[in-house]
C-alpha cells in the first residue's frame, strides 16, 4: 500500500512538473496571414512550416476516426495515390470537435490510419477546428481567407492553388472521389504557380 502511494506520488509529480501546452485560442494569428505564414506539428510532433507545400495544389481536410464519414479516407489516399506526382497534397488535421468523434492521442489516431486505411499522405497533430480554441490556421480559414464560413462536421474540404490562395470548399457529403471534386482539382493541377 505505502509503495502504492509512493508510485502515485512520483506520477503526480511529474504530472504537475510537466509544462502545459499553450492554449489553441492563445496562439496568435500572424499580421498578414497567408496560408504559408503558419507551421503545424506533424502527427509525430514535428514541426512543419506550410510553406513547405509552395507550388503544390493541396487538399486540406479536417478528419476523425469515428465519424460516418470516416470511409472517405479510403478517397482520399486514392487521390493522393493518383496525382501526388502531378504535385498534390494532402493535409488532413484530426480534430475531436463533432460528437467526440476523434478522441484518442496522435499515437492512436497515427495508428488507425495506417493499419486500417494504409494512409500515406500527410496527417498532423490533433487541433480544433471551431470553438473557442480554434487553432489560428481554421481561424484564417474560416475568417480570413477567400472561402470564409464555419467548418460544419468532419471531413469538410478545402482545395488550395498553387499559389497558396484557398480557392473552394467541399462539404463533408462530397466525397472526393465525386465527380465536382475531382474537375476542380483537375483544374487546378492543370495551372502553372
Amino acid at each position: 500500500m505505502r509503495l502504492h502511494s509512493i508510485v502515485a506520488g512520483v506520477l503526480v509529480a511529474g504530472v504537475l512538473a510537466q509544462p502545459l501546452p499553450a492554449q489553441e485560442k492563445d496562439k496568435p494569428m500572424p499580421e498578414t496571414a497567408t496560408l504559408y505564414s503558419f507551421t503545424m506539428n506533424s502527427i509525430d510532433g514535428k514541426p512543419v512550416p506550410l510553406s513547405s507545400y509552395k507550388g503544390n495544389v493541396l487538399l486540406i481536410v479536417n478528419v476523425a476516426s469515428f465519424c460516418g464519414y470516416t470511409p472517405q479516407y479510403e478517397d482520399i489516399e486514392t487521390i493522393y495515390e493518383r496525382y501526388k506526382e502531378k504535385g498534390f497534397r494532402v493535409l488532413a488535421f484530426p480534430a475531436n470537435n463533432f460528437g467526440n468523434q476523434e478522441p484518442g492521442t496522435d499515437q492512436e489516431i497515427k495508428e488507425f490510419c495506417r493499419l486500417k486505411y494504409d494512409v500515406s499522405f500527410d496527417v498532423f497533430s490533433k487541433i480544433n477546428v471551431k470553438g473557442p480554441d480554434q487553432h489560428p490556421l481554421y481561424r484564417y480559414i474560416t475568417t480570413e481567407s477567400p472561402v470564409r464560413g464555419e467548418v460544419k462536421w468532419n471531413f469538410q474540404k478545402y482545395l488550395v492553388d498553387r499559389n497558396g490562395t484557398i480557392v473552394a470548399m467541399f462539404p463533408t457529403k462530397v466525397k472526393p472521389m465525386d465527380e465536382e471534386f475531382i474537375e476542380k482539382l483537375e483544374s487546378l493541377l492543370a495551372q502553372k504557380p
